[in-house]
């Protein structure tokens, strides 16, 4: 075997393969862009090669850089992760033809199942189900529009080189297909450089059940599936495995159906292979179909692990020194049940929005196994996908498995930066999840619910005044307060857009009550912690202007300075600004434009995903502020429009 392994990715997958390559005995190369120079991945490796600028094509899309930090460093082999160049052909020949060993399939591999609409194709000359739909070459909007009549609304719009929910439109009825075609066809562009689309029939009652493969070039195995049918925008937000309701019967077929898929092709190392499920009347043989098969490692790869005991990337790096399948399909078993959750960057109440900031404070508790690829201190950057952590756990049952992510989730504590946390409980704790009533509609009918998540708790309040005021640590509850003065303070703190004020009144020795909004909780130090109402403080951390309390997902508070309360002059809805740091796609309005409320104004690409942003009132474009092609930061104005009293004079 090969003694040196080159990782051509970052963050969370870089460190799951360095880990278990070290473990091997492997010496591991990183690389990194220029703002990656002090990342998780760039510590944990032997040796490390900055490759680049910070934009992925300056970097971690550069094959030519990546190819040559193998070679100068001595490595003989390149583990490819998964995005940027997993799965890119041209990047495996060009590994194999510098005389290094690629981690992952054959180029050929690759591009058999790169395009949506020839790898259905070929799954059908296979023997694998496909759902019925369009797939062929032609393009033109009329063409595609009957095609979509004849499968029968509703339909998929999906873009053939998609991913990731990218490209992909949702059409109802025959009325709104050309606008959704001209967006994804936009989308598709601009994410994958090829416009061209598929359509597909939409399943009522969908459910994405995945298949995990492994193959040597010549045969296959798979490891069962995976059900990964919690989705937001199509995007996966927990993944689970086995699939709650599987039957023996449809295990076997869709497990014969994948390794067909994966032998067909060739395969080998790591892959999945997805189908959509129609769950309407349970999980039937005959209710599955091919959507597409990801020729990778995928992103929820340790659910499989956590129940099958085996590890992928071991596998991967066995197979690619030419070893043969680690185990044949008798060999393998399912022990137990396991859940994973994402957890991201995102302002959820702005509508899941990535958000960027300083991680002041990244810990997990005990039971739960956390892939992350950052760490306390760390910058979620605009340029990479703002996912902070996998927290991945394991029961002898289901409902174990999910009454331990409840409550490993409640027990993960992040400060800094806003984050989909507390979403992530709620779906925990959601009874049709816990009752195995999983479709990929489930969020999108319960976002309301949610998204608002449990109420702040008048303890909280009481612990991050307490905090704010000083008297939370061991210096006793005088702390804060002035002398010859009566034993009462006000702290103003912000939370959600309110504020809050909150007066302290020392009511004894260690004892404090806080009054706050018509109520009152009582606090008091026992044995050496704070008690509110009777009822043990949560953990919290400090910095700066900002208390966070670790309860419900974690409550963020701002200490407001009474004295620099004086108010900015508001826009009153004047302006347009950058929700995050992005790129203008497009300006969509002029100077002297009439534009009414909701009219689409900007499209900003930020987070690999572009966002629309649109008029808060009627009005005139006064001025445009911003041109297409701009990079700009968080809170940039991007358009004004007139105050309103020139719009009514």
């Amino acid at each position: 075997m090969f003694d040196t392994l080159l990782i051509a990715n970052r963050g969370e997958i870089a460190c799951r393969v360095i880990r278990t390559a070290r473990a091997m005995g492997l010496r591991c190369v990183a690389v990194n862009s220029d703002v990656d120079a002090g990342a998780a991945h760039v510590a944990m490796a032997d040796a490390a090669v900055c490759i680049g600028g910070a934009a992925p094509a300056e970097s971690y899309l550069r094959g030519d850089a990546i190819i040559e930090a193998a070679l100068s460093t001595g490595a003989g082999a390149i583990h490819p992760g998964y995005g940027f160049l997993s799965e890119n052909p041209d990047f495996v020949e060009a590994v194999e033809a510098a005389g290094l060993v690629f981690v992952g399939p054959g180029a050929a591999a690759i591009r058999a199942m790169g395009l949506k609409d020839a790898a259905k194709r070929l799954m059908a000359e296979a023997g694998v189900p496909v759902v019925p739909g369009y797939h062929g070459a032609e393009q033109d909007a009329g063409f595609l529009a009957e095609r979509a009549g004849e499968i029968g609304f509703p339909v998929l719009i999906k873009a053939v080189a998609g991913g990731g929910g990218k490209g992909m439109r949702l059409v109802e009825a025959a009325a709104g297909f050309a606008e959704a075609l001209a967006s994804a066809q936009a989308e598709a562009r601009t994410a994958f450089g090829n416009p061209a689309v598929l359509i597909e029939k939409f399943v009522s009652a969908p459910r994405h059940i995945e298949v995990q493969v492994f193959g040597d070039g010549t045969r296959a195995v798979h490891l069962f599936e995976r059900d990964c049918s919690l989705q937001r925008r199509h995007q996966k937000v927990i993944e689970e495995a086995p699939a709650p309701g599987m039957t023996a019967a449809m295990r076997e077929a869709m497990g014969q159906a994948a390794v067909r898929a994966a032998e067909a092709i060739g395969y080998k190392g790591a892959g999945t292979v997805e189908f959509i499920v129609d769950g309407s009347e349970g999980l039937r043989p005959d209710r599955f179909w091919f959507m597409e098969m990801n020729t990778r490692l995928q992103v929820e790869h340790p659910v499989t692990e956590a129940v099958t005991g085996v590890d992928l990337v071991e596998w991967q790096l066995r197979v690619a020194a030419g070893e043969p399948l680690p185990l044949a399909q008798d060999d393998l078993r399912l022990d137990g049940h396991a859940f994973e959750a994402r957890l991201y960057a995102e302002d959820v109440p702005a509508g899941f929005l990535p958000a960027t900031g300083r991680l002041a404070h990244l810990a997990f508790p005990e039971g739960v196994r956390a892939d992350s690829g950052v760490r306390s201190g760390d910058v979620i950057s605009p340029h990479y996908d703002p996912m902070i952590a996998k927290v991945i756990t394991h029961g002898t049952t289901r409902e174990i498995a999910l009454r331990k992510l409840a409550r490993g989730l409640a027990g993960t504590q992040v400060a800094g930066t806003v984050t989909n946390l507390a979403f992530l409980g709620a779906l925990a704790r959601h009874e049709g999840f816990a009752a195995g009533e999983v479709d990929t509609g489930l969020i999108g009918r319960d976002l309301e619910a949610l998204v608002a998540g449990p109420g702040i708790s008048d303890r909280a309040v009481a612990q991050a005044s307490l905090v704010a005021a000083g008297i939370c640590d061991e210096a006793g509850p005088l702390q804060g307060f002035t002398l010859w003065q009566p034993l009462k303070r006000t702290v103003l703190l912000e939370h959600g857009g309110q504020e809050l004020q909150v007066v302290l009144r020392v009511t004894g020795p260690g004892r404090v009550a806080v009054a706050l909004d018509g109520s009152e909780v009582s606090a008091e130090r026992q044995g050496g912690i704070w008690r509110f109402d009777g009822v043990p403080g949560a953990e919290v951390f400090a910095e700066g202007d900002f208390v966070t309390v670790f309860e419900g997902g974690g409550r963020a508070f701002r200490v407001v300075d009474p004295l620099e309360r004086a108010a900015a002059a508001g826009a009153s809805g004047n302006l347009v600004e950058a929700p995050m740091p992005g790129k203008v796609m497009s300006v969509l309005a002029s100077a002297g434009q009439h534009v009414s409320a909701g009219d689409r104004l900007v499209v900003l690409e930020a987070m690999k995903m572009e966002h629309t942003l649109t008029a808060a009132r009627d009005g005139v474009v006064a001025e445009v502020l911003a041109d297409a092609g701009d990079q700009v930061e968080a809170g940039a104005a991007l358009i004004r429009l007139e105050d309103d009293g020139d719009v009514a004079a």
